[in-house]
Order: C-alpha cells, then sequence, then structure tokens
C-alpha cells in the first residue's frame, strides 16, 4: 500500500483528492491535513509515500521544501511555481533521491490541449489564450495558461507571435491581457465556473478554436491518482502531466 498524506484537504480540491484515495484499492490515506497543521512537523515524526499538495501559491515553496526534505515524494497541484523555484526543487529531489511531479493541471483533456496548441503553434503567427476560473482561484493567468504558452513557445522558438495586429491603441490600460512572447492571455475570474480555457489560432481566412472545459473536479482525479503512483518510480523533477502520459 502506498501511504499518502493529502496537504489542503479541506480545500474543495482536497476534499475531491481524499473521495479518490479511499476509492482504491493500492492507496492508504494516512493523513488530512490543512493550514492549521504542522505538515513538517507531521513528516519528521512519520514516514510517509507521497504527499499530494493542493494548498496557496503563497506557501508553494515552504510546502515543497517540507515534503522533499522529510525523504517522502511530492504531488503537487498548487500552481505559482516560477522558473527559479523548478530549479530549487530539481536540486532539492536531487539532493533528498525523491521524486516531484509537479502539474498546472491534472485533467487528461487539459493536457492533450495544451498538446494540440504546442502542434498547432508551429503553424499560426496569431494566436490568443482566454483562461476562465471560479471567483475564488487567488492567481492568474492560471498555471495552465502559462503552461500552454511556455509549450507554443517551445514549439516555435524563434517566432514572436502575433506582430501583425493594428491594435496599436489602448483606450483601457490592459484590456488585451497579459503577453508570453506576443501570446495575449486573458484571465477571466467568475463563480459558477470550475476551470475552462480556449486557445484561438488565427490565419487568413480561417481560426482555430481549442477549447476543454472542467464542469467537476473529478475530472481532475485520474491524474492524480496516476501521478501518486507514479511518482515513487521516479528520482527527478516532472513539470507537467504530459511527461508521464508519453505525449
Amino acid at each position: 500500500m502506498i501511504k499518502v498524506v493529502v496537504n489542503g484537504a479541506l480545500g474543495k480540491m482536497g476534499r475531491q483528492v481524499v473521495e479518490a484515495i479511499t476509492s482504491t484499492t493500492d492507496l492508504y490515506l494516512d493523513k488530512e491535513m490543512d493550514a492549521h497543521n504542522d505538515l513538517n512537523a507531521y513528516l519528521k515524526d512519520n514516514k510517509v509515500d507521497v504527499v499530494v499538495d493542493f494548498t496557496h501559491p503563497e506557501v508553494r515553496m515552504s510546502t515543497i521544501r517540507a515534503i522533499l526534505n522529510n525523504g517522502a515524494c511530492a504531488v503537487v497541484g498548487t500552481t505559482g511555481f516560477t522558473p527559479e523555484d523548478l530549479m530549487e526543487v530539481d536540486e532539492l529531489v536531487k539532493k533528498n533521491g525523491v521524486g516531484a511531479i509537479i502539474a498546472p493541471n491534472f485533467a487528461i483533456g487539459s493536457i492533450l490541449q495544451m498538446h494540440f496548441a504546442k502542434l498547432a503553434a508551429k503553424y499560426f503567427d496569431t494566436a490568443e489564450i482566454i483562461e476562465y476560473h471560479h471567483n475564488q482561484k487567488a492567481d492568474s493567468p492560471s498555471g495552465t495558461a502559462i503552461k500552454t504558452a511556455e509549450l507554443m513557445i517551445e514549439a516555435a522558438p524563434d517566432k514572436k507571435f502575433n506582430q501583425e495586429l493594428g491594435d496599436k491603441v489602448e483606450n483601457l490600460a490592459g484590456c488585451r491581457g497579459g503577453q508570453m512572447n506576443g501570446i495575449r492571455i486573458h484571465s477571466v475570474r467568475l463563480p459558477g465556473m470550475i476551470a475552462h480555457q480556449e486557445v484561438i489560432f488565427g490565419e487568413k481566412g480561417q481560426y482555430l478554436t481549442l477549447r476543454h472545459d472542467a464542469i467537476s473536479r473529478e475530472s481532475y482525479m485520474p491524474g492524480v491518482l496516476l501521478a501518486i503512483r507514479e511518482v515513487l518510480k521516479r528520482k527527478d523533477l516532472v513539470y507537467g502531466l504530459e511527461h508521464i502520459l508519453g505525449i
């Protein structure tokens, strides 16, 4: 049995992860933890295989340090990791001989959308990303939107997107969203939504829209369970679920 701690167990995603783990036969829910618990102290006193973390971007690094430095593997859905953060995590996994999987998104359909966006980026010079989330989401843009743009840039490293647009006048500051290498990213926050994303490519006479909708947090659970089982086989950092899906 794989002993698992769920950190952020009182949150909406955390509760769903707890339910998913308890429905399996090979995973054992060792402890449910949240902000009122001391994760570092618990891991010092208890041998745990994997910690699943769905908490807040502000505590992302202190949390992953506690996990890895106490010899547990990490499966992290918390967003906000910078390139510098990932460099530190990579050093921690090597130092402690454990694995870590950090995924901006665990929904298989979303991973496929990002993969298709990466393919399309080679052939379209104009592209925008619109991501929609519930109004309690702490950060923007979403980790998924950032990861999507990174993959598109990786596919066309010599390309600067959206160079032929005529939008030189911004009547309201910020109305064109943020940008990464020219790719415009827009964040929508409304009650009633879960997680949705559109990647829109345009070319003369045509446009291509790739859309994914997560209408329930159940959509993330197959990816979370896959990551829990996979991370024990690793001694490295994996950033993005696509690397364990073989795409």
